[in-house]
């Protein structure tokens, strides 16, 4: 068989743990042996970007610039326990945090939808579409952890020497400390992300931040967003029939509960990491998300929005066979793929991301697939059949064969 061409390399990214299995496989079973695969690698693992001080992390997101595609699988944050495991040189930031700091943009999450597989909210009956800011925050914060009674201050110095300066808290004992930043530029390109995107998709756009609370952080946000949609946006929405809405984060996580789906919900960078794992998890499966970070330069980053599966990794070291679900991984390859296609004109490869994406969905509705969506499914549990995580990808396989 012909294998299909690449014109343009892609960005690889591999990753850590259970899922750097998964890649592998997924690569071997699903990719190599129907696409001449072009990519430009980066190992994003743990210890070589230990090894590299980081400097691998950066060097994979200006390639994501040059050639305008990349796929990562998921990656390790660590933590204080992760640095004694892996004897890291420090507590590295999230690669992550990193990648979008550079590439800027916004990323978008959805649910892939698989019927058998219902939400656990029973009133969701379309997609709910997490729009995530991907710049600063907590992700690119700054923290102190204080070592006693003292005063701290948060200081601005202008290129003049003048300076703004606000206390933070009079300490009378030990505590932390933690400093974040944003920055308009990148509100705004967050916020014509969001319209651009309603707009392609005929979806209504909910966007919820603190601005009750964080008077001048948060309600900067609305008010760019509200000032760019009254001055670019607003006659679009109307002539496209859908609608903007702005409320408090707290009043959306309610109102969401409730609604029907359809619409896109754009969130701060940490509201939109933790909400999009409850809607994922709500629609059936961590593992069964999409995820693409998308720059306004029109440079896209697909990844996974679950972690490493760290619990079955530890099993695997063991020898102990998992059951580990590959679907959201699996759906960054096609997305990267069905992109570097639309990219540079390639209708095989486009139509190759479509058939994969098919079959994946396939398999599943056909009762083979990993044991967290067997312990959902709606699909008569005399027809369901839990593989392994090999072999639902090896399954998979079988079922593109036979389309």
């Amino acid at each position: 068989m012909t294998r299909i061409k690449m014109l343009t390399p892609l960005v690889e990214m591999d990753g850590d743990e259970m899922t750097r299995i998964l890649w592998k496989t997924i690569k071997e079973e699903l990719l190599l042996p129907y696409i001449d695969l072009n990519t430009e690698y980066y190992d994003l693992g743990l210890e070589y970007r230990n090894e590299t001080n980081d400097q691998v992390t950066v060097d994979s997101a200006n390639a994501t610039l040059k050639y305008g595609v990349a796929v990562k699988c998921a990656t390790i944050t660590p933590n204080a326990a992760r640095v004694k495991e892996y004897n890291l040189k420090e507590m590295w930031k999230s690669p992550n945090g990193t990648i979008r700091a550079i590439l800027d943009g916004t990323v978008f999450r959805a649910p892939i939808i698989v019927k058998g597989i219902e939400p656990c909210v029973k009133n969701w009956e379309k997609p709910i579409t997490l729009a995530r800011h991907a710049y600063g925050d907590v992700y690119k914060n700054t923290e102190i952890k204080v070592p006693g009674a003292g005063k701290a201050e948060l200081v601005f110095t202008a290129e003049d020497g003048t300076q703004i300066r606000e206390v933070i808290h009079q300490f009378s004992g030990k505590g932390i400390l933690q400093g974040m930043h944003n920055t308009d530029d990148s509100i705004e390109s967050f916020a014509k992300a969001c319209f651009n995107y309603a707009l392609d998709t005929k979806q209504d756009l909910w966007f919820a931040t603190k601005d009750t609370i964080s008077k001048k952080y948060d309600h900067t946000f609305k008010d760019i967003f509200e000032e760019i949609y009254e001055k670019e946006f607003a006659r679009r929405f109307e002539e496209s029939g859908i609608e903007y809405f702005y409320t408090l984060i707290d009043d959306a996580v309610a109102r969401v509960m409730k609604a029907k789906g359809g619409f896109i919900w754009a969130c701060k960078n940490y509201d939109g990491d933790v909400m999009s794992d409850m809607v994922s998890s709500a629609f059936g499966s961590l593992a069964m998300m999409t995820s693409v970070l998308v720059s306004p330069s029109g440079v896209y980053e697909y990844e996974a929005a679950h972690g490493t599966v760290q619990r079955h990794y530890y099993q695997h070291l063991e020898g102990k066979e998992t059951s580990t679900n590959s679907v959201a991984t699996i759906f960054a390859w096609s997305g990267a793929l069905r992109k570097r296609g639309e990219l540079d004109q390639n209708a095989d490869l486009i139509q190759f991301a479509d058939k994969l994406e098919k079959s994946t969905i396939a398999t599943i509705e056909s009762g083979k697939m990993t044991k967290d969506l067997a312990l959902i499914t709606s699909i008569d549990k005399t027809k369901v059949k839990v593989l392994n995580s090999k072999d639902f990808i090896v399954a998979v396989r079988h079922t593109m064969d036979s389309l």
